[in-house]
């Protein structure tokens, strides 16, 4: 039990690796080609989403894809009809593989995803309580802008919008990394600065560190 207790940590750890390596070549470009199919096929999927429901969506890409595997599966049918050959199913490779998910990478990431919930939900707590008066009103400020984002823009503008940054923003930060790396440091020195000031200036905002 010991022995397959130490080797899980590192089978983990490897397909943490391979998986991030996949995330970070996509949106760095890497595969020019894989990377443009993902990211027009789940753009595709977004703005197809706001013209009909999640549930014609759905139907829609079913049906496409049934239309072509059942024309392939008719076409070779006839095909090998003609040619009195003995193929098989055209699938047959595709039906024969296992699709099971592992049962060790399910409960893994099904930990994560509560561990996750656990310290979101504790942090939410810590807000709305106003354990630290500067962090909730931080929080309330940050609230108060998403109500001006949520009136010019829907979940799905949202969804839409995020998308494109996710696959433009990190090559961008590489090419451009030193100008950015600047004007960020600018900011967040400004930020600090006016946070400083107010809570100096306000009693009782000043952490309880302090």
């Amino acid at each position: 039990m010991r022995m397959r207790t130490s080797l899980q940590p590192s089978g983990f750890r490897n397909q943490n690796f391979t998986l991030n390596y996949c995330v970070v070549d996509l949106v760095y470009w890497r595969d020019v080609k894989t990377t443009g199919v993902v990211f027009g096929a789940s753009l595709l999927l977004l703005l197809s989403l706001m013209a009909c429901s999640i549930v014609s969506v759905i139907s829609y890409i079913g049906l496409a894809l049934l239309s072509v595997t059942i024309s392939f599966r008719i076409y070779k049918g006839i095909l090998q009809a003609i040619q009195k050959s003995d193929e098989g199913h055209p699938f047959k490779q595709y039906l024969d593989q296992e699709v099971a998910l592992p049962e060790d990478m399910v409960h893994k990431y099904s930990d994560m995803v509560l561990a996750k919930l656990n310290k979101t939900i504790a942090e939410v707590r810590r807000l709305f309580l106003v354990e630290d008066l500067v962090d909730s009103i931080k929080f309330a400020v940050l609230m108060w802008i998403l109500t001006y984002v949520g009136a010019l823009f829907n979940g799905l503008t949202l969804l839409i919008l995020g998308l494109i940054a996710v696959f433009s923003c990190p090559i961008v930060y590489e090419k451009h990394q030193a100008q950015i790396d600047h004007y960020l440091s600018l900011v967040n020195n400004q930020v600090k600065d006016i946070v400083g000031k107010i809570q100096a200036k306000v009693p009782g905002m000043k952490r309880k560190t302090e």
